[in-house]
């Protein structure tokens, strides 16, 4: 890994979703993994966690075990430094389903609700410097 790069986690089993939410990250400046379930995120988290700024995931993945809020808080826990998004067009998060600084946005989502929330989210070091120029 580029230790200079930003780099983001997407995870999301609907391909066309998980490329629109890539291409929002890699316009905001993101280099961006792909996943398609809770446990791939974990392998990326694995080998990449140390250099991985944003994990943006969905909430609802099947088939797999984990849901977006299991990979949240399992992403929070063992990788504290990285900035969190969950989204979701079906579930809304209950009082425990989230991490302490992970954001909730609800699907459909565009990239100016997106680039908000990631602003508001990741220390300013953790922003590409196009995401830090660009307008709120």
């Amino acid at each position: 890994m580029d230790q200079s790069a930003f780099y983001a986690l997407v995870a999301d089993d609907s391909p066309l979703i998980r490329m629109d939410a890539q291409a929002i990250l890699t316009d905001a400046g993101f280099r961006v993994f792909g996943a398609a379930g809770g446990e791939e995120a974990l392998e990326i988290l694995a080998t990449h966690g140390h250099g991985i700024k944003l994990l943006f995931t969905d909430v609802q993945m099947p088939p797999g075990t984990l849901t977006g809020f299991d990979l949240a808080r399992c992403c929070a826990s063992a990788w504290p430094h990285i900035g969190i998004l969950v989204a979701s067009g079906a579930t809304l998060p209950g009082s425990d389903d989230l991490p302490e600084r992970a954001v909730f946005i609800e699907k459909p989502f565009d990239d100016a609700l997106v680039k908000r929330q990631l602003k508001r989210i990741l220390p300013e070091q953790q922003q590409p410097p196009c995401l830090r120029t660009s307008l709120p």
